[in-house]
């Protein structure tokens, strides 16, 4: 059974997929009286799982008329696709936005799941036992490494 967040993530999602230009625009306390929730909620789902890595930017504007955009970062040509990740990587990621960023590649069949579990063995914190800033910068280097090794043509 999946929780309001995963049914909330699902639903905009499924907005963005359907739409022809891969970004949607929806309000906040629209999105709460649909799923029966508080506004923080949107927050928390558009936070954790719509971040850059993602693969998603997130804009909003509050106020009366304020809404949310949501845009899909596009990784549909393969010859731009590893200088595309390795910048949107930058020099340091944190593990929740690398995971996200695998789970990308993998829903977007860039990666297999075999590949996909390796990356996350790789980037997990509890491996990389440095302290931070250093393990969200060696965490970086390993995934641009392993991004380069598995889609370079």
């Amino acid at each position: 059974m999946s929780n309001i967040s995963d049914l909330i993530e699902q639903y905009l999602k499924k907005l963005v997929e359907e739409s022809s230009k891969n970004l949607i625009e929806v309000q906040r306390s629209d999105l709460a009286v649909r799923f029966n929730c508080v506004p923080s909620q949107i927050n928390y789902v558009l936070t954790t799982r719509f971040s850059a890595g993602h693969g998603y930017f997130v804009e909003s504007r509050r106020g009366s008329g304020g809404y949310i955009r949501i845009v899909k970062i596009p990784l549909d040509q393969r010859s731009d696709l590893i200088l595309d990740l390795c910048n949107l990587i930058g020099e340091s990621i944190a593990q929740a936005d690398a995971e996200g960023l695998i789970k990308q590649l993998l829903e977007e069949e860039f990666i297999t799941m075999r590949e996909a579990r390796l990356m996350r063995a790789a980037v997990d914190g509890n491996i990389l036992r440095v302290g931070l800033p250093a393990r969200d910068q060696l965490r970086a280097l390993l995934l641009k490494a392993m991004i380069v090794s598995i889609l370079r043509e």
